[in-house]
């Protein structure tokens, strides 16, 4: 049975056609009626819907989805630690500081000033992070994600504080939760930016993957550990900041995708990375159609439905590892 299950997800075009057809049907749901034959037989109403609401959100939702789950398994990978993704690090947290600032000094439209102010404050957070890790001498599976957690909560508790002390509290909800409700053309499009960083992820697989073995190991293969690590650092930052700036904070992605992929196809970045895209922003295509589909014609929160089942699954694989590290 393992091995059957291990060959339908080495299959990456049985996942790429049901991808496809759950974005298909993705599409035909929501409150106004859609028709797909109107896309072919030209009905303007149809086109104007697809064009200006279904297609920006199914777009942001799989560039999401991939995003994350790069994300997280890009950290995972430096830190050497399954635990550890943009959430369990403070960097979403960080993120949202950031957004915070920005709103502040630039006002609530400045969708530019917010992804560059949240891109620095994610990329600081992450290198605190990171620097806690190197002065950490027990280094425990679990207790490195506990202290990215810790931080996380201290940012998210001072951003919290000046949100309600200067009355930005409702700006807050706004970009403290995922949702894809609001997504529509002309409001989704800087989660482009993290494509070419996505590109980059994949041609320095290699050497990321070395990093992760430590700094000595790199340093024997004549790579520059330092370099290779910022370099993981920015393409972190960057994903977390435009995912965060454009539809919310969606935790345990990073977490539980790459830990599934790592468990049938390994822990070498290039081999994983396309799997795990595509698995995430599947993932998430499904938890929006859950949240679309069962109270209809409202609609749940994708951070809730990410959260509940993000959250089972993530005991599972805790559970799963401390058997493993049981036994052996």
């Amino acid at each position: 049975m393992n091995f059957k299950l291990r060959k339908i997800l080495h299959n990456k075009l049985f996942w790429l056609i049901f991808l496809i057809l759950s974005s298909i049907y993705s599409l035909t749901i929501g409150v106004k009626d859609f028709n797909l034959l109107g896309l072919f037989t030209q009905n303007s109403t149809d086109i104007n819907l697809a064009l200006i609401s279904r297609l920006p959100r199914l777009i942001s939702i799989l560039v999401t989805g991939a995003s994350l789950s790069i994300s997280g398994l890009i950290m995972q990978t430096i830190t050497d630690n399954k635990f550890v993704s943009p959430s369990t690090a403070g960097t979403m947290e960080w993120s949202r500081f950031g957004v915070m600032i920005a709103i502040l000094f630039f006002g609530g439209e400045a969708t530019i000033y917010k992804m560059i102010v949240a891109f620095i404050c994610s990329l600081l957070g992450t290198l605190v992070f990171m620097q806690l890790l190197q002065t950490m001498k027990f280094k425990n599976a679990m207790i490195v994600p506990l202290v990215g957690m810790m931080l996380g909560n201290v940012i998210s508790s001072i951003t919290s504080f000046f949100a309600y002390r200067l009355d930005m509290i409702q700006n807050m909800s706004s970009w403290l939760q995922g949702n894809f409700s609001l997504v529509i053309k002309g409001r989704y499009e800087l989660l482009y930016l993290g494509i070419p960083f996505l590109i980059i992820a994949y041609i320095y697989a290699n050497k990321l993957t070395i990093a992760g073995m430590g700094e000595s190991f790199s340093k024997s293969l004549g790579i520059n550990y330092k370099a290779v690590v910022l370099l993981g650092m920015v393409i972190v930052a960057v994903i977390t900041s435009t995912v965060v700036v454009t539809v919310g904070s969606i935790s345990f992605i990073g977490i539980i995708i790459p830990n599934i992929v790592s468990i049938f196809v390994g822990d070498n970045l290039r081999n994983a990375l396309p799997i795990t895209a595509l698995f995430g922003a599947l993932f998430l295509l499904i938890c929006d159609m859950i949240g679309r589909v069962i109270i209809f014609p409202y609609e749940i929160s994708i951070s809730l439905i990410v959260s509940v089942v993000g959250s089972i699954m993530f005991l599972i694989l805790l559970f799963r590892r401390k058997k493993n590290w049981s036994t052996s």
